[in-house]
């Protein structure tokens, strides 16, 4: 690869609809929760927003809501639709399935952590968010190399798409407080230069959705059910 925007590579990174974990507001991590509530409302919309729009390859995660996020704007693109592990959400341990009350009774210390300084969090038996911070954009990047000069969808998670655009914007984890939590179904567009140098277009747009069908605009804290 070499530099320059001529050369440009495109990424549409989507966060998956709305499912159980967010509905019943849990933590569900890498537990593979089925779509639900919203879901199939901001699944048409996000596939109309997105229907004339080129695009090249499809990734996505593994977890059926973001597989079937990438399945349902794939009706009007009919392309393959490949998995990497690498775009799954935080495996939070031992917090998997529990709500935030119960997170903060039980483990006071780390839910602080969490909210006041998540670049330092350890999920109990689960993974860091630096780990996270590093396999996003691992996986981001090797999609990149394999797509040089395409436009590409990948559907990931709130947790991850986090992660991912606070390295796009050359912060280090110790930066993420000061990226927000995307709405389910917001989009963003990051931009590659042939030297692999990000450009963020678009930040966390879910501007296709009406407040009736958003949790994020009914003030819904996105750590409940990541």
């Amino acid at each position: 690869m070499t530099g320059g925007y001529d050369n440009m590579t495109r990424i549409i990174l989507v966060r998956h609809c709305e499912a159980k974990g967010n509905t019943y507001r849990i933590l569900q991590g890498r537990t593979d929760c089925d779509i639900s509530g919203n879901s199939a409302a901001q699944l048409d919309l996000v596939s109309l927003r997105l229907r004339n729009t080129h695009i090249d390859a499809i990734y996505s995660s593994p977890l059926k809501r973001a597989r079937k996020t990438a399945e349902a704007i794939n009706r009007y693109h009919v392309l393959p639709v490949k998995t990497d592990a690498r775009l799954q959400e935080i495996d939070v341990g031992e917090w998997e399935g529990k709500t935030w009350s119960e997170i903060e009774r039980d483990y006071p210390e780390m839910a602080k952590v969490w909210k006041e300084n998540p670049g330092a969090f350890v999920s109990p038996n689960g993974e860091s968010m630096k780990e996270v911070y590093d396999r996003i954009w691992d996986g981001i990047i090797d999609i990149v190399k394999h797509n040089e000069g395409k436009t590409v969808l990948v559907t990931s998670h709130g947790c991850a798409i986090r992660n991912f655009l606070c390295r796009a914007l050359g912060k280090t984890p110790d930066g993420l407080s000061d990226i927000e939590w995307c709405d389910n179904t917001a989009v963003s567009v990051i931009d590659f230069d042939g030297a692999l140098k990000p450009k963020v277009v678009v930040m966390n747009d879910a501007s296709h959705l009406p407040a009736s069908l958003s949790l994020h605009k009914q003030g819904v804290m996105y750590e409940n059910g990541v």
